[in-house]
């Protein structure tokens, strides 16, 4: 396999235990894999081995989810959270026909020259991912290395897993998605023009242009959190829908209003919208003055959650 197709992010590492998965999210079931890995690593570093495009979007992307961070935010959480260096696998035809023992022999003793790996329990590789862990841990053996697997995280019953997550922001359960993330879910993008009604009614937004392939946007509704943009970060109230009060169609948007700020100027530069809570599903109202009403209570009880 040619190393190009093997994207370091960090120093090359020699001698380090390898956690491998896609990671999208890395949430707290990933956060366990990193950790472990961390424990056995004899102090010889942490590799986290992630692909991109993720294997669905390569096999069936009609049915590909959407992704919870980008990549380059995914490298920044696996480092966050123990990894010492990042392999950013490309993932193509020539990858997906590799066998189980081509994977481990080429890229993870060849190429990587790894000492251990950690996996989490329901982890396969190879072409049609037909090696499980059990086979990894074999071949271990037979390598010179140790393998092992990580049981999956449960929370309140159920597993954690970046499925679940998506669930969750799907139908605007944001706290779900939190507590299972450890943090507030995030959405990323450019600040892009919109209609200015926000403006025109006393209440500028910065309108939120994202990827659909790498933003998993929640349900339609109001939200209460924070817009980071250049550096500055402001308590936000957060608008996601198609402003049914007003009149004609228009496609969904997510829009952010940071909270008792005047003058900002935030056209074309890259910002982030972090989710706290919910605060209330869309409506439409019968006028302006009911809508700039609950838009005020919104307002005050988003400054309220995010203080």
């Amino acid at each position: 396999m040619s190393m190009n197709r093997m994207q370091w992010r960090g120093e090359q590492i020699v001698g380090a235990t390898v956690a491998i998965g896609i990671f999208d999210g890395v949430h707290l079931g990933h956060q366990e894999i990193l950790k472990r890995a961390k424990e056995v690593s004899n102090g010889k570093g942490v590799i986290a081995l992630t692909f991109d495009p993720h294997p669905m979007q390569f096999f069936a992307p009609d049915k590909a989810p959407t992704m919870l961070v980008s990549v380059e935010r995914r490298v920044e959480l696996l480092k966050q959270h123990g990894a010492d260096a990042v392999i950013v696998c490309e993932f193509d035809s020539e990858f997906a026909k590799k066998s189980p023992e081509e994977f481990v022999s080429e890229v993870l003793v060849k190429h990587l020259k790894i000492s251990g790996v950690v996996v989490g329990e329901n982890f396969s590789y190879g072409h049609k991912a037909l090696g499980k862990v059990a086979d990894l841990i074999a071949s271990g053996k037979s390598h010179g290395f140790v393998a092992e697997e990580v049981a999956l995280a449960e929370i309140d019953g159920a597993v954690v897993s970046s499925t679940r997550i998506r669930q969750a922001i799907a139908v605007g359960d944001i706290d779900l998605a939190k507590n299972l993330l450890s943090r507030p879910h995030r959405l990323q993008g450019i600040v892009v023009h919109g209609e200015k009604r926000g403006r025109e009614i006393g209440y500028p937004t910065a309108n939120l242009g994202y990827s659909t392939s790498y933003n998993s946007v929640p349900a339609d509704g109001v939200y209460a959190g924070w817009l980071e943009v250049g550096g500055q970060r402001w308590a936000s109230a957060i608008s996601i829908g198609t402003n049914p009060t007003f009149a004609g169609e228009r496609s969904r948007q997510v829009e952010a209003y940071a909270l008792d700020q005047i003058g900002l100027d935030l056209y074309d530069q890259s910002a982030v919208i972090d989710f706290g809570w919910r605060l209330r599903d869309t409506l439409k109202f019968d006028g302006l003055e009911p809508l700039l009403e609950q838009m005020k209570k919104d307002c005050d009880q988003a400054r309220i959650l995010t203080q």
